[in-house]
This record gives structure tokens, sequence and C-alpha cells, in this order.
């Protein structure tokens, strides 16, 4: 349905279909035995196998969403709604492959400009129809799973057609970009110019402008060059009560913050239709490497050290001894040889080539007075292969493996006790059904005062791999909090964290966020269940 030359994503796994990851009869072999794996897994039925309920949108509502958008731009048929189902966690994969498309929007509405969301947003909530905000439908969290309850019906609004770089300063080095560009599409527009957003998370191919401000996305280099929110200085939103614009200064004294309050906010306020962020020039230099410490507690050590005291490197992360062991850094020789024991940390910079150069020699002696040994050719191989793992897991999901992530936050200071906690957490909850699970860790993100750490989790699956894997959910959700960390450092809340985002922040917290959410929109149709 795309109107540019991109290719779409899976409707029924991760990335480029053409790019499906295949398991090697060795690595197929190793990952057998390891987990116990017992039968394969469900694999997706054919596309047009699968069977929705008609549309239920009111005919007076269908008619209100062509005039406001054009005919072509309301779609109905079954391909577009359900390439608009649910997002690409694990339990969402598993639901399509059990053929479940119970979660399917009735409509599928394309929007080219700020005046049509808002025209949308009106026949909305005129005919108490839900609004799901769709960018690059990559969420992990069902944050495109809405709770459809009394509405007349439930509509995607993609946000494709909004994709232009609208302006670009190059004295303030600021890019106002609109929400439906690609990660790739941001870059290659800034590009052409000089600039990057220098924002490339694992989602980076798939996911969109919109959907990293909406979601408070963390890119593989936010050692150097931020979190996006953190690189937000403008916004743009419409909402059923109307258009809010916040984009006069940088910073400001004005009272809070307005920007912060829609930036995680999973289209629960309103819709995102521009983001003005800021760029950096284009690095002429890019060198990644690797670093081999003895223990994870030594390597999280030296990240601190670089953090805290610097030189900054542009990107900084740490594998544990079990991710190091199975070359999870290197997704594209998983299993294969490299590992020599140790925790392999990923360290990056990108600049000049005087400026990388001399934080590289000085990063480099601070590496090796804490126990740090050089192993230079990890750093291209992480390069290579660092948007491959998703590929990964629905190959792993097709051999009979439960594989999926989960990720938090906390101050130095508790990343230990929080990595103890939910490592247990999960070994215990699965354990206990009969699928003792490989879990394995990286320290993804770092600040002055903290980090965050990445799990990742694999195990045969049982019978019942949705239940099975709510339950380890929900063991690693609570150790979470018991340890004082965050429940989510970058992937949202969606559907999934609810639960606990309302215990993180309380009830008078949840409460001011209800009033908000109440004051933008009354009839309650964006996103509802989603976050709040």
């Amino acid at each position: 349905m795309s109107h540019r030359n991109v290719s779409e994503i899976s409707w029924s796994g991760w990335g480029d279909p053409e790019h499906k990851t295949a398991l090697s009869p060795e690595l197929l072999s190793l990952v057998q035995g390891a987990l116990q794996i017992k039968h394969p897994g469900k694999t997706a039925p054919a596309l047009e196998a699968l069977t929705l309920s008609p549309s239920a949108l009111p005919d007076a509502g269908l008619e209100s969403l062509r005039s406001a958008v054009g005919n072509e731009h309301v779609l109905l048929d079954d391909e577009a709604r359900i390439r608009h189902l649910r997002g690409k966690s694990t339990p969402d994969l598993l639901k399509l492959r059990s053929g479940d498309t119970t979660d399917s929007p009735d409509a599928v509405v394309v929007p080219g400009s700020n005046d049509e969301v808002a025209a949308v947003l009106a026949v909305c909530a005129e005919q108490r129809v839900a609004v799901v905000p769709f960018g690059g439908g990559t969420s992990v969290v069902g944050g495109l799973t809405p709770e459809r309850g009394a509405f007349a019906g439930v509509i995607a609004l993609d946000l494709t057609r909004l994709d232009q770089l609208v302006s670009l300063d190059t004295v303030s080095r600021t890019a106002t970009l609109e929400p439906g560009l690609r990660g790739p599409e941001a870059e290659a527009l800034l590009a052409a110019q000089g600039y990057t957003l220098g924002h490339f998370p694992q989602s980076f191919e798939y996911a969109t402008i919109g959907g990293f401000a909406a979601a408070r996305s963390s890119g593989q280099a936010s050692a150097g060059y931020g979190r996006f929110d953190e690189r937000v200085v403008g916004l743009r939103i419409a909402t059923p009560s109307g258009t809010v614009s916040l984009a006069t200064a940088p910073k400001s004294a004005a009272g809070p913050d307005l920007r912060q309050l829609f930036l995680g906010s999973e289209g629960a306020f309103g819709v995102i239709t521009a983001v003005t962020v800021e760029v950096s020039p284009t690095p002429a230099v890019k060198l990644y490497e690797g670093w081999r410490f003895p223990s994870f507690d030594e390597g999280q050590a030296a990240l601190r050290t670089l953090i805290q005291d610097g030189p900054v490197p542009t990107v900084l992360r740490l594998s544990d001894e079990m991710e190091s062991a199975l070359n999870l850094a290197r997704p594209d020789s998983i299993g294969g040889e490299g590992a020599t024991g140790g925790c392999l940390s990923i360290v990056g910079y990108e600049g000049t080539a005087e400026n990388v150069d001399a934080r590289q020699a000085a990063a480099s002696e601070v590496l090796r007075a804490l126990g740090g040994v050089p192993e230079p050719e990890a750093g291209p191989a992480w390069e290579a292969g660092r948007y491959s793992a998703p590929y990964l897991r629905d190959a792993l999901l097709d051999a009979g493996a439960l594989v999926e992530t989960l990720e938090t936050t906390t101050f130095w200071s508790g990343i230990p006790a929080l990595y103890e906690a939910v490592r247990e957490a999960l070994v215990e909850a699965l354990g206990a059904q009969g699928t003792p699970p490989l879990v394995l860790c990286h320290v993804s993100h770092v600040y002055r005062s903290g980090a965050s750490l990445y799990f990742t989790v694999a195990c045969a699956q049982s019978d019942n791999p949705l239940a099975q894997w709510q339950k380890a959910k929900t063991a690693a959700n609570d150790a979470i909090l018991a340890a004082g960390g965050s429940i989510t450092h970058h992937h949202g809340i969606g559907v999934d964290h609810k639960a606990w985002y309302e215990q993180q922040i309380g009830e008078v917290g949840i409460a001011a966020l209800r009033a908000v959410k109440r004051e933008l929109d009354p009839g309650g149709i964006m996103n509802p269940g989603v976050l709040l």
C-alpha cells in the first residue's frame, strides 16, 4: 500500500521477507539440544488463508472518512487490515501463527496532512470509532492492540503519506520531519544535505520518526547522540480537542515542558504529525571495535568510567558471559567460532578523523587500565549484523524455541541486584514449566547515573507458548519493580506493561495522566487501553 519504493515489512514476522533467515543444520542441532526442543513451532498460514470478521464501521462513518482523506486512502481489504494487525512481539507473532486475527482493524485510513489527521479524528470522535496511530508497526509491547470495548469500530491510522523533510535549519542544526518517515528514509534525506539523526535502534529499518517520539526510542549510538526524546525540540500533535504546536525554543522556563507529555505517550493523547529534532553533521569516520573483559562486573565498571569521566564513545555496550559465549553481539555468526570467554563490549566512535583518533586513543588507555583486551574484528562484525537479530528470532520460533526480549533500567548502584533478580525470575518461572531457559543480557545504553539492561530469553516452546511466556513475563516484571528498576527503558508501555506502569508512577500519577487524556481526548478514542 506504500506509495514509495520501499519494501513492506513482513506481515507474519520481522523485516524484509526476502531476508528471511533459516538456521543452518549445525545451529539447529545446537539449539534443539541446548533447549531440549521436542517439536517444531507453528509457522504462519498463508495470508489468504486467514479469515477476518466483516468491517464493523458504520456506513456514515465510512463515508465521512472517505470525504476526509479520499476514497483511495480508506482501505477495507483483508490484506491491508492484516498488515496493520498488532506489532512484532513474540506473542503477537504466535497469535498470527495460530491464525488469530481478532484484533484486526475495521479499516486502514491513510491521511496526507495534519489537517486530514484532524478531520479523521473529528469523524471518529463523532462516530465513536477508536483510532490506533500506525507508523512502522514495530511495537513489541502491545502498543497496537487497543481495547475495542463499546466502540463502533477501530481504525488503523497509517501515517505513511506524511513522509516529508519539512525544513532543515543549518544554523540551529534542527530538522522538522513528518512522522511517517522510516529511519532509513529520514537518514537519506538528511544525508543529502550533510546531516544525520544518529538514531539507529534495532528497529531502524522499519520504525518511523513518529514512533521514535511516541515511544521514547533509544538508538544503538545513544552514548554519543543521546536518546531520541533528548534530541526533540519541537512537536505538532493533532488531538480530538485540537492541534497542539510546541516548537518555540529548545529550552524554556515557561511552565512544565509539554513536549515531555507527548513524548512516550504512544498515541493515547493524539497523533504526532511533525517532529523537530536536533541533527548532527554526517560523520566523516565511523570506527567500531570490541573489547573483552574478564567479567560482567569489570566490564560495567569500564563503561561507567568512560560515560562518567570520559572520553565518551559514540557506541558503548556490553554483553554478559552467556551472551558473549554465544556470540550474540555478532548476530551473523551466532554459535560460531570466536568467543574466548569473558564479556564482549562493543565500542564505537563517529566524527571527524581527528576527533575519532583522539577519543579512541584516550578511551583505549582507560579500557586497558581497567582490564580490557582489544578485539578489533568484533566491531565490524557487530556493525554488519546489528539489525539481524529479529530475523533470527523468527527462525528460532519455526524451530520450536520460544524467544523474546525485555529491558529495564536503573542507577549504576542498582544494576547488579536488578540483573540477578530478573535472571532468577525468568529461570524459575520457565524452569517450573519444564522448559529451562537460556537467559542472556547486555548493557545496551549508558548514562552518567545509570544504564539499561536488555535481556534475551530462549527456551523450548510448551504446548501453550503464549501462556508460557506470560507467566515468565509477569515474574520478570514483578522482579524489576521489586529490585527498583523501571518497567521499560525504550520499548514503551503498550498493553503489556500497563499494570506495572501504574505501580511505578502511583495512583496520583496515573490520575494526572487520565485527567490529561480526558481533556485532549474526551471520547477516549485514542489508542484505548494502551498506556492507561
